[in-house]
């Protein structure tokens, strides 16, 4: 059995930094049966690998006697925030996903059983407390809480009671240590003896054995509570993607035989429909099938200019309908609109490591050892070679080893780049993961596809002149004849008739003719509308028509000459017209030192005239291996490629390139296709992320000299007798908020205007 056959999604509690995440890793792998383990302590999530024969519920278990407590668990195509787990001891609800393991029941004994067995092994004793619900509500705040009081009535106590002391604060100490040093000891039987909950461990009951216990049972409540404030620090790049959630609304209007009723949102199917009220959120992905209105796609495309739409137009869930009611009919369930695979496909990208985060994961494998061994030295060389009082180097030894903890250290990377994922996503930007957030940023060239991309993807009216009749009038007598007509250029004509006002009479006896017009009557005018050529066999053209028109077409447009009664009453030119923002893109990437280049299959003038505007080089009639080719190239060259494009006729180039990045509106392909995505469509964006991205590891940066710089500065005080115990585990809890807090300034990133 392939052990990728089946992909599991734990919910997991508690998980604050990448240490965390490792210790679960190395749990969930020792289990019979799984394959690839990915973890994400910034999502809260675990994505597991495995076969039929594998005990999830033994996973939970195995997660709980580290510490952390596991949410849930579905199907990765599902949400595990919906699988709740009972009493908190492993048995899941969730629907769709087969849990016949072998000797694993699920009758009441079964979980009775189970139940105690949790218990027995500490699954319901000390954990890292729920991520939602307010913070005196969670294990971690209760512990740390409890153990606050504990030394203050020890400190109480050794005022008035000398004889209490030291005894009271080693007895505060242990209502903190205790729990710490049984999560120590379960990663220590897993295989990883050296955490920093090993070394708190160490160095607290150093500390009392040395004569320390007041300043052990102080370390062991700031250690609490640094793992708090992480904790918070952590869950606000966690809450800041799921809120995405929240914007879709939890009922709907269904419309049904005639009546319409308030049902839940997620109980709608496919092909319903659905009445939305002026003021609403859509509560599901759609079609809108009668009314026209304004939508705010904000939440989904960051798009803060609200769109019209009509009947066909899509609509996304979570979006605002404005100013109208609207029908809609249902195109996406409810685990499949837009939202719901904008936070999926984030989580997931979340448990993708950068190549930075890798390296800082291998790192800190030997960091921490190192550290200990180092703290030793301090502890034992001292005294043995000059004779200094051993109580006093084991002291600085055991400050070396907590000013060593690796945590900040490891946080460092993580935090920025989930925190950067989730402002990208808000922003209708989504990068699938760290290793394509920092390659983003080493981009060197970006190659863009025209049609869809550059350009809007549909032909607008450029140019009007009438002949022997106003502008107006020429436009209302083609009108008249393509209303009806769903053909791309019929629908730039009608679109600038009403854009001007011109409400066009429907044509009689209208007959399209293939490859040349369209032809009808208007009252007793017979008229054609079509290709110069064709329209030359119908009419005279006067003199100096066709260099007009040859120069229309030089520019790149599409020209359909109207004719009236065999003569020429005027022309209208068309072009696939560049986006509003594509000038302004390019500019901006070139600002940032990256070129671009635009491959087409269009043909090479319509290329070069659009390229010319952008300020770009052209390279046209290419088929999709040809796109590919030349990517390709550019990469020998040693350029770092991005490929922009609309993720189908591009997909062979996407694949090619470092990065590829799909343009779309929400839709499937923009979702899924590429490494990443630009949902609203804007060209300026692609830059967008790229300055995200050298932001993200300009942040980095900044978090491992911050984590590395304080820790050197106190192992140097700390050597001197300057600091002690107090100050070394305020320098590893202070790094660790600093870096976290660094870290989330990136959630308020916003692109550049």
């Amino acid at each position: 059995m392939n052990t990728n056959s089946l992909k599991t999604r734990f919910r997991i509690e508690g998980m604050d930094c990448a240490a965390c995440a490792a210790k679960i890793d190395r749990a969930t792998r020792k289990n019979a049966g799984v394959g690839e383990v990915s973890v994400s302590p910034t999502a809260g999530t675990m994505l597991v690998a495995h076969d039929r024969s594998t005990d999830l519920d033994r996973i939970a278990a195995d997660i709980g006697r580290l510490g952390y407590r596991v949410a849930g668990y579905a199907p990765a195509g599902e949400s595990p925030a919906d699988a709740r787990f009972e009493g908190g001891h492993g048995h899941e609800t969730c629907e769709g996903h087969d849990h016949d393991h072998p000797g694993h029941t699920h009758d009441a004994e079964g979980d009775s059983d189970r139940a105690k067995a949790a218990e027995a092994a500490g699954l319901h004793g000390h954990d890292h407390g729920p991520s939602d619900g307010p913070l005196w509500a969670s294990a971690k705040a209760r512990l740390t809480i409890a153990c606050g009081i504990a030394l203050g009535a020890a400190f109480l106590l050794a005022q008035f009671v000398p004889a209490t002391d030291p005894w009271a604060f080693i007895v505060a100490m242990a209502v903190g240590l205790i729990p710490i040093a049984r999560r120590a000891l379960a990663a220590a039987r897993i295989g990883m003896p050296f955490t920093i909950e090993t070394l708190m461990t160490i160095a607290a009951i150093g500390a009392v054995i040395i004569g320390a216990s007041e300043e052990a049972a102080a370390v062991v409540f700031l250690f609490l509570v640094g793992e708090l404030l992480e904790g918070i620090a952590a869950g606000r790049a966690r809450a800041s993607i799921r809120a995405l959630a929240t914007l879709v609304p939890k009922s709907a209007l269904l419309e049904q035989d005639g009546r319409v009723r308030e049902v839940p949102a997620q109980t709608l199917e496919l092909g319903a429909t659905i009445l939305v009220r002026p003021g609403d959120r859509i509560p599901a992905d759609g079609t809108i099938l009668s009314g026209t209105t304004a939508i705010d796609e904000a939440p989904v495309t960051g798009e803060s200019v609200p769109k019209r739409k009509g009947p066909g137009d899509a609509v996304f869930a979570g979006t605002i309908n404005q100013d109208a009611v609207i029908r809609v009919a249902v195109s996406a369930a409810a685990e499949d609109n837009t939202i719901s695979r904008i936070i999926r496909l984030v989580e997931e990208a979340q448990e993708k490591k950068a190549p930075t985060e890798r390296f800082i994961d291998s790192f800190s494998k030997y960091y921490t050892p190192g550290v200990m061994l180092v703290a030793l030295l301090v502890a034992i060389v001292p005294p043995l070679v000059t004779g200094a009082p051993w109580s006093e180097w084991i002291y600085k030894g055991l400050a070396v080893l907590l000013i060593g903890c690796p945590c900040a250290l490891v946080i460092s990377t993580p935090a920025a780049i989930a925190a950067s994922l989730s402002a990208g996503a808000r922003r209708g930007m989504l990068m699938k993961g760290g290793a394509v957030l920092e390659g983003l940023g080493k981009i060197t060239r970006v190659a863009f596809d025209k049609t869809g991309t550059l350009t809007a993807g549909k032909p607008v009216v450029t140019d009007i002149v009438g002949i022997g009749r106003s502008e107006a009038e020429t436009l209302e007598l083609a009108a008249g004849l393509e209303t009806g007509s769903s053909h791309p250029l019929a629908l730039a004509i009608l679109g600038e008739a009403e854009n001007r006002g011109i409400a066009a009479s429907p044509a009689d006896e209208v007959r399209a003719i293939g490859g040349e017009g369209i032809t009808g009557r208007a009252g007793d005018l017979g008229l054609f509308l079509g290709a110069p050529q064709a329209a030359a066999r119908r009419a005279l053209f006067p003199d100096g028509l066709e260099a007009r028109i040859a120069a229309l077409n030089g520019a790149g447009k599409t020209v359909s000459v109207l004719v009236a009664d065999d003569k020429v009453a005027g022309l209208i030119a068309m072009r696939d017209e560049p986006r509003a923002d594509a000038v302004r893109g390019v500019e901006m990437l070139s600002g940032l030192g990256v070129s671009s280049v635009m491959l087409t299959g269009d043909n090479a003038r319509t290329a070069a005239a659009v390229a010319v505007g952008l300020g770009m080089e052209a390279r046209a009639e290419l088929l999709p291996q040809d796109k590919q080719r030349i990517v390709a190239e550019m990469r020998a060259a040693g350029e770092r490629v991005a490929k922009v494009g609309d993720g189908i006729n591009d997909a062979p180039a996407l694949a090619a390139a470092d990065i590829g990045i799909a343009m779309g509106g929400g839709t499937d392909v923009a979702l899924e296709t590429a490494d990443a995505a630009v949902l609203n469509g804007r060209v300026t964006d692609v830059a967008g992320m790229v300055i995200l991205s050298r932001a993200t590891m300009a942040n980095i940066r900044q978090n491992i000299a911050i984590a590395l710089g304080l820790k050197a500065v106190f192992i140097v005080t700390t050597i001197l007798g300057i600091t002690g115990l107090w100050p070394a585990i305020l320098a590893d809890t202070g790094a660790t908020v600093l870096v976290t807090a660094n870290a989330m300034r990136l959630l308020a990133w916003r692109p550049p205007a």
